[in-house]
């Protein structure tokens, strides 16, 4: 039976492989997680973390602001087409993700302001893990009508899985919410979210062959028979902030939209005074997210590291 790739991540990571005949590497991709990765999904739900108004996508196939918190593409964009994919998994709650020519892409369950705290998501009314789990069932089920079981297991086995999370649970929950710093020290959050990870992992997967990032010690993951390999997500991001000169980086200090300090979501849209004339110089998009062109130098690093450790 293939194996199927898992990318855990705190921020993001990247594989990339050559392209053989035109055609991809691997049958489909499937995403989970927070705003590094969400494409729109948030974009059905009663929820203010959002990013399908402009300025978000003016750099974007037709300038379009489809719900990803960039000016263009996300770095998991760069890797499907890095992987020989000439169109992006859609958001899981839109109908044309319903489609079976989008349902053989693959799916995006990712929900901007959710992380692996079950409470995170709640808070901004956005999807949990749990909630991303149960549409990736729903997707399942639909892909055995249109395949066939054998053909549709074949499928989601042979394909690459990406999960980034764990940013939103600190940043918009614990460092804000005295219900949990004061219950909690930083360490033991972390180890709550650990937790959740793993829990995260028992329930999509039996043992398979898993890719992930430093963020989580390889000692966590359940489970006998697992190939791990671990990448440093951290440092192509700090060399961007630390040295943007060296990277062809103008700014790293503050963001592109509005002052570059605080905007994001709804924070930052069409009104936000002083949003930069050119998003590629800057690292930041808004105050949280990288702009396209950090994405595609995040992208290149990881791709030159994972196939070194591969």
């Amino acid at each position: 039976m293939a194996t199927s790739v898992f990318l855990l991540t705190c921020f993001l990571l990247v594989l990339g492989l050559n392209v053989v005949n035109g055609q991809p590497l691997v049958p489909a991709l499937y995403l989970f997680g927070d705003s590094i990765v969400d494409v729109g999904n948030n974009n059905y739900l009663e929820t203010l973390i959002k990013a399908n108004f402009p300025p978000y996508g003016r750099d974007f196939i037709n300038h379009e602001a489809t719900g990803r918190f960039c000016n263009g593409k996300l770095a998991t964009d760069f890797t499907g087409e890095n992987l020989g994919f000439t169109d992006y998994p859609k958001p899981y709650l839109s109908n044309k993700a319903k489609t079976t020519k989008n349902m053989l892409l693959g799916a995006n369950f990712a929900s901007a302001g959710s992380g692996y705290y079950e409470a995170t998501a709640k808070i901004y009314t956005t999807l949990s893990l749990s909630k991303q789990l149960a549409l990736y069932k729903d997707y399942q089920n639909r892909l055995v009508v249109i395949l066939g079981k054998v053909n549709a297991s074949a499928t989601i086995n042979g394909s690459i899985h990406f999960l980034s999370d764990g940013s939103s649970d600190f940043v918009q929950n614990y460092y804000i919410n005295p219900l949990l710093y004061k219950k909690y020290t930083p360490d033991q959050f972390s180890d709550i979210l650990i937790q959740s990870y793993v829990n995260f992992v028992k329930v999509m997967f039996s043992p398979r062959t898993l890719l992930l990032s430093d963020c989580i010690s390889a000692t966590a993951i359940p489970g006998p028979n697992l190939n791990l390999l671990v990448l440093d997500i951290y440092q192509p991001l700090l060399d961007l902030v630390t040295k943007p000169i060296d990277n062809g980086f103008f700014e790293a200090r503050k963001a592109c939209c509005g002052s570059g300090l605080i905007e994001t979501s709804f924070l930052c849209n069409a009104k936000s005074p002083g949003t930069c004339a050119n998003a590629s110089e800057y690292v930041f998009w808004d105050g949280f997210h990288p702009t396209e062109a950090a994405n595609k130098v995040l992208s290149n690093d990881l791709l030159v590291s994972g196939l070194n450790l591969i």
